[in-house]
């Protein structure tokens, strides 16, 4: 199959945040203790307690779901119980700063990128936000890859999480090509899900040598289109 547009999965295929596991649920109360200091609530450890539930309980690696929910919604319900209440938005910047999260772009992402795009390509990405995390926070740590991407979606602008496939029928519209011209890169099951019900082309990105139909870094994803 020829394609002309390829769309990448973010996490673990282009970049990751150093150090951080796939499910950020064991950082909830301190990024919760820090917003209650910072803006001096004076909620107690009890608060902060049922603050984590809520936020675990829109984890998506814990309760799958598909419809994203905004950041404000999430934090307004895991605030909900405060007796004094910090701004919501600097309440959201401020637990995410205190996380002291560390974008790591993978030394053959952008130079990939701009060869696909000089070779004629469109390039796209769909991700899936870490739960609650704006948009703006995401992109602020991923500007590299930004300059080197044509279409840029993720699952709070889009509205859904893979593998709800409404990412991909949007970069196919945004485009003007058939679903069966993109091929769609990316490093886990939903991923593949994600293209299967697109009707799309799939390859997974296998940096850690775990699978064996797949490819391991992005020289092979070259190679792989090449050969397709």
């Amino acid at each position: 199959m020829d394609y002309s547009v390829i769309v990448f999965d973010l996490g673990k295929t282009l970049m990751e945040y150093k150090g951080m596991p796939l499910s950020w649920v064991n950082f909830y109360a301190d990024g919760m203790r820090t917003v209650n200091s910072i803006f001096g609530c004076g909620v107690s450890e009890r608060d902060i307690k049922k603050s984590v539930q809520v936020l675990k309980s829109f984890n998506p690696r814990i309760n799958c779901r598909e419809i994203e929910i905004s950041p404000e919604y999430i934090f307004g319900q895991a605030l909900k119980h405060w007796e004094s209440k910090p701004n919501l938005t600097c309440a959201i910047e401020t637990f995410f700063d205190s996380l002291n999260l560390e974008p790591v772009i993978y030394n053959d992402s952008a130079d990939t990128l701009r060869f696909l795009k000089n070779s004629g390509y469109t390039v796209a990405a769909l991700t899936d936000l870490p739960s609650a995390m704006p948009d703006k926070v995401f992109k602020s740590n991923i500007k590299e890859l930004l300059r080197n991407i044509d279409i840029y979606v993720s699952s709070q602008s889009c509205g859904f999480r893979k593998p709800n496939p409404s990412g991909i029928y949007e970069i196919s519209e945004k485009c003007g090509v058939k679903t069966e011209e993109i091929l769609f890169v990316g490093d886990e099951e939903k991923d593949r899900k994600t293209a299967e019900n697109a009707g799309c082309g799939f390859i997974f990105m296998d940096r850690d040598n775990k699978r064996t139909e797949s490819v391991h870094n992005l020289r092979e994803l070259i190679s792989y289109i090449n050969g397709n």
